[in-house]
């Protein structure tokens, strides 16, 4: 069962009101733990932080080169984003380029994630698609490796696809480890999911921070993806989003992504570390404060970078009405402490 350390505090005024316990781990590319915080080696479902790994195994297998995909295409394969105008356009892009249509998305609909791209689909009295759904550019993805592998576009969702042996395939090799059927799960948009520990989730993004201990062609894969995240910060989440806002305070050395049930995973490219965390109530109010304190505990944010991301780091707690009433914060003693790299 995952355990974690009480880590983050919901506040009502003064007072101390509920609590939220953070598992995390940050590691080199190599498996050295940098910082251990609850159970470590539980296996726990990455969820849409996997989502650059997913998009890596396309263009390791050479999506880029048969359709001439752009940043921000593989930006969004990447993406939970948030619905906007350049999501869509980023989706219908990757589609027309493979000869495919909406209809081919199996993530189902939703609407918009972004409060004000949901108002304008209503006002003109439109409903959510698949093309809506903050999954849909990298079921475009998935789609697209379909395709380089000349398999079919229909069960593209099944763990028995060719697509899909691709990218599990590929996440087996960057976490060193295995998913038997127990180890998957199915995610909200359909696709297999896998669980794997915070240790060797965490070496997964150090490999992809540092490109090291890799098969060459896994190195190069995941380097065009990132190379793409971190030119195309909007297109991987969007608009008041803590994903987009960590990698564009990170000027091109930071990828953030997190995942349902509040992981959260982050690629450090100038140390060569990878971070990963999840709350353990799957709160996601508690995940962009942990993400922040434990990045200020590793020393991977200086003091611009920590006054740009102040909103995500405490957030308010309002009533009914609007009125704030208190916030959302690392506990004291966490933030007291959040300087010192060390393990805990």
């Amino acid at each position: 069962m995952l355990t974690g350390v009480p880590f983050v505090g919901v506040y009502r005024g003064p007072r101390l009101e509920s609590v939220h316990a953070v598992a995390a781990c940050a590691s080199d590319a190599f498996g050295n733990v940098l910082l251990a915080l609850g159970s470590i080696d539980e296996p726990v479902f990455l969820r849409s932080s996997a989502k650059p790994f997913i998009a890596a195994a396309g263009v390791r297998a050479g999506i880029v080169e048969r359709f001439g995909f752009d940043d921000r295409e593989l930006a969004v394969m990447s993406a939970s984003h948030n619905g906007e105008e350049i999501h869509l356009a980023a989706v219908l892009s990757i589609l027309k380029k493979i000869g495919a249509r909406v209809e081919d998305l199996h993530c189902g609909a939703h609407a918009p994630s972004y409060p004000p791209a949901a108002a304008a689909l209503r006002a003109r009295g439109a409903v959510p698609t698949a093309l809506h759904n903050n999954c849909s550019g990298k079921h475009a993805g998935i789609l697209a490796l379909a395709r380089v592998l000349n398999a079919p576009l229909a069960g593209y969702m099944e763990p028995g696809h060719p697509a899909q042996r691709a990218i599990l395939a590929l996440c087996e090799r960057l976490s060193d480890d295995r998913f038997p059927a127990d180890r998957l799960g199915i995610d909200g948009c359909g696709i297999p999911v896998y669980a794997t520990s915070l240790r060797n989730a965490a070496r997964s993004f150090a490999r992809l921070a540092a490109l090291a201990d890799l098969d060459p062609g896994d190195a190069a894969a995941l380097a065009r993806v990132r190379a793409a995240i971190v030119a195309e910060p909007d297109y991987v989440a969007g608009t008041g989003r803590f994903d987009t806002d960590v990698i564009r305070a990170g000027n091109g050395r930071i990828v953030a992504k997190g995942g349902a049930e509040a992981v959260h995973a982050t690629a450090l490219l100038d140390g060569g570390i990878g971070l990963v965390l999840k709350v353990v109530d799957g709160g996601s109010r508690a995940a962009a404060p942990a993400a922040l304190a434990l990045l200020r505990r590793l020393g991977a944010l200086d003091a611009e970078q920590e006054r740009v991301l102040a909103a995500h780091a405490r957030s308010a707690v309002a009533n009914a009405a609007g009125v704030i009433v208190g916030e959302i914060r690392p506990l004291g003693t966490v933030e007291g402490e959040a300087r010192r790299p060390r393990a805990l």
